[in-house]
């Protein structure tokens, strides 16, 4: 993976990308969603449970979104991709002051401007993974990046709940790697 110069965002810091013609792909294997457990990790007090339960959400929301692109396989072929998720890091929304701050005076402005800017709001939460994408027959690897996701920083709902910016991030997630595999 190389640098994503065409990334202004931060969303998508590392990418690599096959020439590939995405359009002969009718089809798409899923693997479990992995929890990455090593040192590097960004989890910032993030319960195993909650792990978990992101995981699974991840699970779910990638496999509705490419459901209606691709047909959902379970076996390998020539015209199925497999698509392998990592989950590497969440981070929490902090209860209470997060929703406080969009109308505070000194964390209204800043999501405000945070928020044009399609970058992350104060005290919100985020997701990060990796995301590999392989032809399912020969196993070679067409596609590949690194990604954090977060809502827009005027999204009050994402505040509600320690987890739903990180859930929010995951729908977002599954949205983009819908548009890479145009």
């Amino acid at each position: 993976m190389r640098m994503n110069q065409r990334d202004t965002t931060g969303r998508m810091p590392y990418e690599y990308k096959a020439d590939t013609n995405w359009a002969r792909y009718t089809a798409f294997i899923i693997d479990p969603v992995d929890v990455y457990g090593g040192a590097d990790s960004q989890f910032e007090k993030i319960s195993e449970e909650d792990k978990e339960n992101l995981a699974m959400h991840m699970q779910a929301m990638f496999t509705e979104k490419l459901s209606k692109r691709f047909r959902n396989s379970v076996v390998p072929g020539n015209e199925t991709l497999r698509i392998k998720l990592t989950l590497t890091g969440a981070k929490a929304n902090t209860n209470v002051l997060n929703t406080v701050m969009h109308f505070d005076l000194l964390g209204g402005p800043y999501n405000a401007v945070q928020a044009a800017r399609d970058k992350e709001g104060m005290l919100s939460g985020s997701v990060s993974f990796a995301v590999e994408v392989y032809d399912s027959a020969t196993n070679a690897l067409l596609g590949a990046y690194v990604a954090k996701q977060y809502p827009n920083a005027w999204n009050l709902t994402a505040g509600m709940g320690s987890m739903a910016a990180s859930e929010v991030g995951v729908q977002k997630g599954a949205e983009q790697l819908l548009a890479y595999l145009k």
